[in-house]
């Protein structure tokens, strides 16, 4: 469905105004779809978005501030995250070697049994997605929001 359709909007300014709101729109959109698709796993979006980044630094840890700077949310609270995530038995914490003011965050092994179930099912929340762009429609689409960002 068109976004003028969907939001129940006519007209636009332009073309640019027109795509910034469906970005805005689809955001929102894909949000909510992960949102509700990591319910069942008893997880939020911020915090499946520390497993991941955890995940890719496997066997190593890093620390909350770095956690922080790689996190899609810039205004989640990364410490309150770990903490959850560590109660959980996902993420354990670690004293620094080097600074001991500094907890290094590590994702334990039931953290990526977890993130493993997480993508063994995420094809029923990217597959209709993927049917509906082509992987070079993809790559244009990314390019574009890159360069929205630049």
């Amino acid at each position: 469905m068109q976004i003028g359709e969907e939001i129940k909007q006519g007209r636009f300014e332009d073309n640019q105004q027109m795509a910034l709101i469906n970005l805005i729109y689809t955001h929102n959109w894909l949000k909510e779809k992960l949102s509700s698709f990591l319910k069942e796993f008893d997880i939020t979006v911020q915090q499946y978005n520390v497993l991941r980044i955890l995940n890719g630094q496997y066997p190593n840890g890093i620390t909350t501030g770095e956690i922080r700077n790689r996190m899609l949310d810039k205004m989640s609270d990364a410490s309150r995250l770990v903490d959850r995530l560590e109660r959980c038995g996902h993420v354990a914490k670690e004293k620094n070697a080097e600074d001991r003011r500094l907890v290094t965050c590590v994702i334990t092994e039931q953290g990526r049994e977890i993130l493993d179930v997480i993508r063994k099912k995420d094809e029923e929340l990217y597959g209709p997605i993927r049917e509906r762009i082509s992987s070079e429609e993809a790559a244009v689409l990314s390019d574009l929001l890159d360069k929205v960002r630049d």
